[in-house]
């Protein structure tokens, strides 16, 4: 049996790869087209002109998808943990849930309306998708904390504190910096005033957009160990 076969560890890989997969491809369909600069842009930038805006909307959707899938599978393989690990917060895994979820659903709203076109809702959606995303992995850090021994070791914990760490603070400058770039256009000039500014921010927002993706990750080895399955009941 090969390793994808085992349990639902194909869940977060098919995640990882495929969000992965959707922000590189994008990137390299807008540079070749000469649609952003080839300096870090903003991610949503790949996905403002067609055709990558179709792509971006169409690989987004399936990811946010799959991410459900998988927060949800894990709220269940939670669920299982409490069995052994009693002091686990039934509470804290039903909040990590629906902001897992509800980041999601931002990462949908980023895809479907471009900030070229509709702003204020673009970036309503990247505020949900990253605030909400980056609580959910931190809340996963606590409850991985609270479980042990049970659930992962204290590597992959480790792990998973130090991706959530880098995402938190990465954040803080991606929003800051974001406040003082005035210019909305997809291709920027050096000698712009707020270009520094521009530059940072989208490298922050790259790497918290990565560390969130790469923190299911380390949900595979876990996913192994257990199955979901839909039973149907006939009502009387």
């Amino acid at each position: 049996m090969y390793w994808f076969e085992q349990g639902l560890c194909v869940l977060p890989a098919f995640l990882v790869v495929w969000s992965s997969a959707t922000f590189i491809i994008c990137y390299i369909i807008a540079i070749y087209r000469h649609d952003v600069d080839v300096i870090f842009p903003y991610i949503s930038d790949t996905g403002v002109s067609p055709p990558e805006s179709c792509i971006f909307g169409l690989m987004t959707f399936i990811s946010a998808c799959a991410g459900v899938g998988t927060i949800y599978a894990r709220y269940k393989h939670v669920e299982l943990l409490r069995e052994d690990a009693t002091n686990v917060s039934a509470c804290l895994n039903k909040a990590a849930l629906w902001l897992g979820v509800i980041s999601c659903f931002g990462m949908c709203i980023v895809a479907t309306f471009q900030e070229t076109v509709v702003q204020v809702v673009h970036d309503i959606g990247a505020i949900l998708f990253f605030v909400c995303g980056i609580v959910y992995i931190i809340l996963q850090c606590f409850i991985s904390f609270q479980a042990h021994p049970y659930g992962c070791s204290k590597y992959v914990f480790c792990v998973r504190v130090a991706i959530a760490s880098l995402a938190a603070v990465a954040f803080v400058p991606t929003v800051i910096c974001a406040f003082y770039v005035k210019q909305t256009e997809l291709h920027r000039q050096k000698h712009d005033k707020d270009y520094p500014f521009h530059v940072a921010s989208a490298v922050c927002e790259w790497i918290v957009a990565f560390t969130f993706v790469f923190f299911f990750f380390t949900y595979i080895h876990d996913f192994k160990f257990f199955t979901l399955r839909v039973k149907a009941e006939l009502e009387d």
